[in-house]
This record gives structure tokens, sequence and C-alpha cells, in this order.
């Protein structure tokens, strides 16, 4: 069989050669492209990790922000850093330029390109910090502060910058953090039972319906994360300066702090609404005041007292202003001649409770009235004090129908307080002289008129935060009038024996510390103002 001749193949036509050509063409971009590709990944990974390409080879990256950034092991005070860290509150404009390190829980983030922005918090107060890919920060640094967790607690390094407008999203509005370093000192989980945002929304945000809306139970449920927003710090401060100022103005006035038994043998006021307790082979109750207590010091000769502590009723009152544990802000004096004394030092001890505040507490006031808005709480220098017929009065001018000797009714009493707000100018006043027949066996009738007592009640915003009177100092009458009202004497005897041995003349009273902060800040539930509330459908968290 003969050799064909190389010139009998048969050559390829003109067409097919180019088509070839432009097939390798093709393949030779898309090995540029794959090559391109992983060259950029390798770039993408943080320092130390290594990225395979086509020819097994492995090379490293280097990030620019490598030890800068991270999730450092868990703190169990293995070393001390000599650090010192600054107060987002401290973060203004005259700090321009400085760079300081600042702890506080990440609030919110938005990456945006190469930029990522994030609001670090610290209790009521936020400031806006920014990161920005660039000579010494990564693109890796900017994705791990993209994905920090809400909530988390960081550590940041920065330089203080003004701001080219003002941030009205953050307290600091003046100013912003160029983070350089970035550090999680604890990791919130991802999934939150509430966004701390959605809490810190003002009503009436909420009342358009455009956005979500956090209730009551759920922000109890996870107190824990409620309490964070910037308007429970506040609120907390308020009521820790009602009780700095309570204690501080009656120490100035020559009154002693005592502290009182909160299990005792009998109903510290009589009837049914108190709790119950085993104590060991017997039964106890918790303390519905320390009322019996404080008369017993003046006893003593203690002349002035006052105690803060826990108060229990147990009442099933599912209301905006009733709770079965509250915090007690009671005091008791000796007198001289008449009750009025006392009157006049409780009007004056408000008196400087609400200048305290006024004065010292304006940046967690305005805070809270952001979320919640409502009007200055007015109070006159000295208090209003009208007798209770005087309040029926003005009552029965303005429709209500009600008996000379019949207590006010909760409608009734807001009535009171906007009636006098119109005529007074004032939020806070005393109503005194009240019906016999509606206060304590321990109350002193009033010696003109067995129909009235020489007791009195104290409203904020037309809600009574105060309830007090001169009580009985005599052992026979306080007998007289414990059987009047059913009470067993054999229960209270060491009460009623301490007045056998000589008692001065004495009058006082007992505060709602929650009433009174909920009300000077004029808001609308006493389970804003009380941490961990207790009333008869919540005993948790």
């Amino acid at each position: 069989m003969g050799i064909k001749d190389p010139d009998a193949i048969p050559a390829k036509c003109e067409g097919e050669e180019g088509d070839s050509k432009k097939a390798a063409k093709r393949a030779a971009k898309k090995a540029e492209k794959a090559a391109k590709k992983a060259e950029h990944k390798t770039q993408e990974r943080p320092s130390g990790d290594a990225s395979h390409v086509a020819d097994g080879d492995t090379v490293e990256t280097a990030d620019v922000s490598a030890g800068r950034y991270g999730q450092p092991a868990m703190n169990q005070s293995a070393e001390h850093l000599d650090r010192q860290l600054a107060r987002v509150q401290q973060l203004t404009a005259e700090r321009d330029g400085q760079r300081l390190w600042v702890r506080g829980r990440l609030h919110t983030s938005r990456a945006k390109g190469k930029q990522c922005f994030f609001v670090l918090r610290q209790q009521q107060f936020t400031v806006q910090a920014l990161l920005a890919v660039g000579p010494e920060t990564s693109k890796q640094m900017v994705r791990f502060a993209a994905n920090v967790t809400r909530e988390s607690i960081v550590d940041v390094e920065g330089v203080v910058r003004r701001a080219p407008q003002p941030i009205e999203a953050c307290s600091q509005r003046e100013v912003e953090l160029h983070v350089s370093q970035l550090w999680t000192v604890s990791a919130s989980e991802p999934q939150l039972p509430l966004q701390i945002e959605d809490a810190c929304r003002p009503d009436a945000e909420e009342a358009e319906g455009a956005q979500i809306r956090v209730n009551q139970d759920t922000r109890l449920n996870y107190r824990v994360l409620d309490l964070r927003t910037p308007t429970s710090q506040a609120i907390y401060r308020v009521e820790a300066g009602i009780c700095h100022l309570f204690r501080d103005t009656l120490t100035k006035k020559g009154f002693v702090e005592i502290h009182t038994p909160k299990i005792i043998s009998a109903a510290s006021e009589g009837g049914a609404n108190v709790f119950t307790v085993s104590y060991f082979k017997n039964s106890a109750y918790l303390a519905q005041s320390p009322q019996l207590y404080k008369q017993m010091a003046i006893a003593s000769d203690f002349e002035k007292v006052f105690t803060v502590g826990a108060v229990f009723r147990a009442e099933d009152s599912n209301t905006h202003r009733h709770l079965t544990e509250f915090v007690g802000l009671d005091l008791e004096m000796a007198f001289e001649y008449h009750y009025h004394e006392v009157v006049d030092q409780i009007g004056s001890l408000f008196t400087e409770i609400f200048k305290g505040l006024r004065d010292s507490f304006q940046t967690e006031i305005e805070t809270v009235r952001r979320q919640y808005p409502s009007e200055p709480f007015r109070f006159l220098e000295p208090p209003l004090r009208l007798d209770f017929v005087q309040g029926v009065e003005m009552l029965r001018e303005a429709g209500v129908e009600m008996g000379d000797e019949e207590d006010l009714s909760t409608p009734n009493e807001k009535l009171l307080g906007r009636l006098v707000r119109a005529k007074y100018d004032t939020d806070f006043f005393i109503l005194d002289k009240y019906p016999l027949a509606v206060r304590p066996f321990y109350t002193m009738p009033d010696p003109k008129d067995k129909r009235w007592s020489n007791s009195y009640d104290m409203f904020m915003r037309g809600e009574e935060i105060l309830s007090g009177a001169q009580r009985i100092h005599d052992a026979a009458f306080l007998t007289e009038r414990a059987k009047h009202h059913g009470i067993d004497i054999s229960k209270i005897q060491s009460y009623i024996d301490s007045f056998k041995y000589g008692c001065p003349p004495h009058a006082g009273g007992g505060i709602g510390m929650e009433r009174v902060c909920m009300l000077y800040l004029g808001l609308d539930n006493i389970r804003k103002t009380s941490m961990f509330p207790r009333d008869p459908k919540r005993l948790t968290p």
C-alpha cells in the first residue's frame, strides 16, 4: 500500500482557521480573569491565611490592620493594662484631634462600600464611630467591624473629630470617632429578643404605626435589655437622685436614718392586704409599712427619723400606679405644739427634692422627655396647702357629686390635680384634714370636729404620693381606736405598750419612691420606674 502524497491531505479552509484563533483568545481571557480572581481572593484573606493558586504554590498576603482588631481571649484578669478609658459623655468638640480609648456597646452598625459606621453606646450617651479602608485600615478590619453583633461590648481606639454636620441620632452630636483599633470584649448573641433601637423609639413615632412597637410585657420579660436604653438609664439616675436628696435633706435637718423589720408579727395597718409567710412553726407577715417602728423610735427619744426600704401590699390592683412591693421613703418626727410643724417640714422636703432634680438632672430629664414627652413639673415655694373640704368644693364646682366625708376616688384625684394646676399653677399640693372614717386606727382625730382628722395627703400631677397624719401617742386612746377598727389588740400589744411610758406628740408620712419618680417625669406607668416590678401578675425576673 503506497504512502499518500502529502499534497493530497485536505487543507483547512480559511473560515475554520479564524474560528480557532478566536477560541484561543477567549481561553486566554478566561485564564487571565481566573488569575485575577484568585489574586483578589488571596489579598482578602486575613494575615497568616494562605491561598492556593493553580500551580499548587501557597501565597500569603499582608493585613495592614493585623493586631489592631479581633476578639481576644476571655478576660480573666490575667494582666493589668495601663490604659485609660474615656467616657462617651466626655467626647466633645473641645477634644477634637485627641486619640483615646472608649468602651461601650455596639448599638447599631451600617456597612457602606469600603466604610463601616457604627454607634457606640455607653449608658444614656452615644457617639458615632467610623472605619474606612485606607493605608492603615484593611478591608478585613472593616468587614470584622460590620459583623460585630449588636449589644456586644467593644473597646475602641480612635481620634475624636468634629462632625461635618450635627449627628442628630447620637447624644454627642458635634463629634465622631475615627477608629484605629476595635476589640470585642464580650460578644452578644446575634438574635436579640428585642431591638434596643425599637425600645428607644419615642411614643409619637410608635403611635404612627410605621415602626415596631415593644410592648410592656416584652420589656419586662427581657428587662436586662430594656434597662440598657438611654431612657431607662436616665430614669433610674433620676430615681437615685430622689433617694439621695431625700436622705441628704433630712440628714441636714437633724433626722436619723433607721432600719426597721420587714418580717412582723401582725399587720402594720390592719386589713387583709398583707402577705402571710411561714415563720418556723408559726406565721408572720411582710410589713405593709414601717409605721409602728418609726413611732417606737420616736418614743425612744430619737425625735426625728427616716427610713428607706421595701414595703409590701397584698392588693390585687392591676393599675398603672400599684405594685405589691415598692420602696417606701418614710419619716417621722416629734413636734412641739401642732402637727402642721411636720406638714411644713415635709412640704419643704419635697421642695428641696424638686429643686435638686431640676438643677442637677437636666440631662436625664431631657433624655426621658425625648422618648416620653411631658410638661415640665411645676411647684410653688412654699407648697400649696388646701383643706379637704376646699378640694371637695372645687370638685363640686366642676360637676362632681360626692359626700362631705367620702374619700377621693382615683378619677377625682386626677381631676382635682388638673383644677389645682389651672388655678394655682402647681403640680404639687397638700390636702389637709381628711375624714377620720377613711384613715388608719392610729390617726389623731380633729379636736374640734370628730368627723375630721389631723391627717393629710400630698399629690403630684393629681396622684397621691404621700399619706400621713398626727399619730395617737396615748396608749389608752390608741387601744380604744384599735378596737373601733376591729384590730386584735394582742397582736399589737408591744406597739401599744410603747406609749405607756411617755411619748412626745408626733407625726409623719410614707412616700412611694416609684410614684414620685413616675409623676415627676410625667410617665404613664409605675413599671417604668420600678427596676424589677412586682404586681399581682408578675414575680419574675
